[in-house]
């Protein structure tokens, strides 16, 4: 690490410290060739999750839009507050690690795993979600939807 006195880039580390749980280390160093001492930190570097839009653009995720979204579809619906919570969490875990590698994900594959959880937590739900995501147009689309869920109870 370059010397904040004499620019030298030649130190030696004196001591470290975990600092927040693990996620940063302070290093306190001195310089090989002027003596002088320094504190340096070292914290993660976490790129976020980003979305991929059905435009190409990219956004990072937003873990509140996707909550509204489930709770408009839920409204009024017998379904706790720590069960909306619970499913959010999941949804984002799950994002998290399908896009693992990129830290990408797209909003139609974001989109299919809610409409899964959905599906198992509530029939109507489900429906309410399909018909905003799926953009039915007419009456014919949201009753085959109906149809199949029918079907797949």
């Amino acid at each position: 690490m370059r010397c904040p006195y004499c620019g030298n880039n030649d130190d030696k580390v004196i001591e470290s410290r975990t600092l927040a749980n693990g996620a940063s280390i302070r290093r306190r160093r001195e310089c090989n060739q002027c003596g002088y001492r320094f504190t340096s930190y070292e914290n993660i570097e976490e790129k976020p999750l980003m979305v991929i839009k059905k435009d190409g653009r990219r956004q990072p995720f937003d873990r509140s839009k996707l909550e509204k979204g489930i709770e408009r579809a839920l409204e009024k619906r017998p379904v706790s507050t720590t069960m909306i919570d619970n499913v959010v969490t999941e949804l984002e875990d799950q994002a998290a690690m399908r896009s693992r590698e990129s830290r990408e994900i797209s909003t139609s594959e974001l989109g299919e795993m809610t409409l899964e959880k959905l599906h198992n937590i509530d029939k109507v739900a489900y429906i309410r979600f399909a018909s905003v995501y799926r953009r039915f147009e007419n009456m014919d689309e949201f009753i085959t939807e109906v149809n199949k869920l029918g079907r797949h109870s």
